[in-house]
């Protein structure tokens, strides 16, 4: 008597077969693959693809390679010089958003007192930035106080023994961000779009999943989106700009 296992294929769940139904044009995966490279700022990339998938280039060159310099400048730690980069593309984003403003300016005073952690030497750099660059507007804004607070905060204990909401002030990750939201203030100011569409469509399909599930409707229980190896859950740097893959369709 011999057993044996089954190798068939399990059969798929009916809204993946619905799914697999939907073929989308090759020209509007195109269009977004080509929207996302610009709008992300992969000037390389963009001008390669378009002249490939043989589509009108959505920005010029020198544009998208000035965004990409002032997020290399952020990603790297070097607040100053994106400023001054940022000034000089165009003055009134920052004048505009004090917000934003204020953001880059805490960065930069993380920025230094992570160089006197690494150090271990003279904190005198980061306070004398502290008290001439944000200490005027700090009293502003309620949320800035507190946000200079928690980054003075820094200087007050060694970086092993930091509470995880003041030790995450020194994760890279707050570069990210911080590229990302003047990145996203420059497309808004040049009157685009804030975002890549594809961004836009991945909010609207998790929507709509959470509200079929709501709904009971039937979906499988895993509902991927299918953009990276693991759906966007790692992050990896890019050559080209220095932030998070380039998406893939």
């Amino acid at each position: 008597m011999t057993s044996s296992v089954s190798t068939a294929t399990p059969a798929k769940h009916p809204f993946e077969r619905r799914v697999d139904e939907i073929k989308s044009p090759k020209s509007d995966i195109n269009a977004l693959i080509l929207d996302y490279l610009t709008m992300e700022g992969y000037p390389n990339a963009a001008a390669r693809f378009s002249k490939e998938a043989n589509l009108q280039p959505q920005q010029d060159i020198a544009s998208i390679r000035t965004r990409q310099a002032i997020q290399n400048c952020i990603h790297s730690g070097n607040i100053q010089s994106a400023i001054e980069m940022l000034n000089e593309l165009d003055p009134e984003i920052l004048d505009a958003d004090k917000a934003l403003h204020f953001s880059l300016l805490r960065l930069q005073l993380v920025e230094l007192i992570r160089a006197c952690n690494a150090s271990g030497g003279d904190i005198s750099p980061a306070l004398k930035f502290a008290t001439e660059q944000l200490g005027p507007r700090a009293p502003t804004n309620p949320k800035f106080l507190e946000e200079l607070e928690k980054t003075m905060a820094l200087l007050l204990f060694p970086p092993e023994t930091l509470e995880p909401q003041l030790a995450a002030l020194l994760n890279p990750e707050l570069r990210r961000d911080a590229a990302d939201s003047v990145n996203r203030a420059i497309l808004e100011r040049q009157s685009t779009r804030r975002e890549a569409a594809i961004r836009q469509l991945v909010k609207m399909r998790a929507w709509a999943e959470s509200a079929a599930r709501e709904r009971n409707i039937g979906l499988p229980e895993r509902l991927d989106v299918g953009l990276t190896a693991d759906d966007a859950d790692r992050r990896h740097t890019n050559p080209e700009n220095g932030h998070e893959p380039m998406v893939t369709v």
